[in-house]
Formats: C-alpha cells, structure tokens, sequence
C-alpha cells in the first residue's frame, strides 16, 4: 500500500510541484494550502508523513506543529520545507530542507523518514 504524504505550503506552485514529485514517485498525497486547513486534513487524511511550510498566511508552520504535537498524530514525521533559515522551533522534525531545494535529496529524506516509521 502507498504511502500518504501531506503537503502544507501556502504557494500552490510549491503544492503542485511537491505533489507531482510525490506521486512520479509511487506515495499518495493530500494537499493543505494553511496550517488549519493543515490540521483537519492530517486528522481526515491520516498521513504516514507531512511535509510543513513555515511561512504561512494565518497560523505559522511552528503554531500547527505543536498543535499536531499535542494530538494523536504526534508521532507523524515531519519534513520542514522553507524559505526561511533556521530551524524555527520545529525542533523534532526528522529535516529541515531550505527553498529551492534538490528533489532528489527530498525524496531521500522522504524515504528515510518513511522506512523510520515502519
């Protein structure tokens, strides 16, 4: 059975391109475009990995990850894909991969992040 992978970003080129990446690459995604929006798919969803965006209109990326982490999707890999530098208080995400980013060196993390979890 394939993996799901959430993807949370507020810019839809982002969204579009990680999801094609994704799904060439044999997962199924879910797509959220703001950290709300974020939390209802990951409880509808129940993805197997979430990848996060800091920088989000509304609630911030680090908002989201300690409400995912007070619920029962704490132990849900995250991958931190931003723009910005610095890990941001998102201190248990299993990488923290900075805008552009290689995507074979994402679906490295995604892998690894993914055989992690069992």
């Amino acid at each position: 059975m394939a993996k799901k992978i959430l993807i949370i970003d507020d810019d839809p080129v982002v969204v579009k391109y990680l999801e094609t990446l994704f799904i060439d690459n044999g997962y199924e995604t879910a797509t959220a475009f703001n950290a709300n929006e974020g939390f209802e798919a990951a409880q509808r969803e129940k993805p197997d990995l979430i990848t996060l965006d800091l920088q989000m209109p509304e609630e911030w990326g680090p908002r989201f990850y300690r409400k995912l982490s007070k619920s029962e999707y704490k132990d849900t890999p995250v991958i931190v894909i931003s723009g910005m530098s610095g890990q941001h208080a998102i201190k248990n995400a299993v990488a923290y991969i900075s805008k552009p980013f290689d995507p074979d060196k994402l679906l490295g993390v995604v892998q690894k992040a993914l055989k992690g979890s069992g």
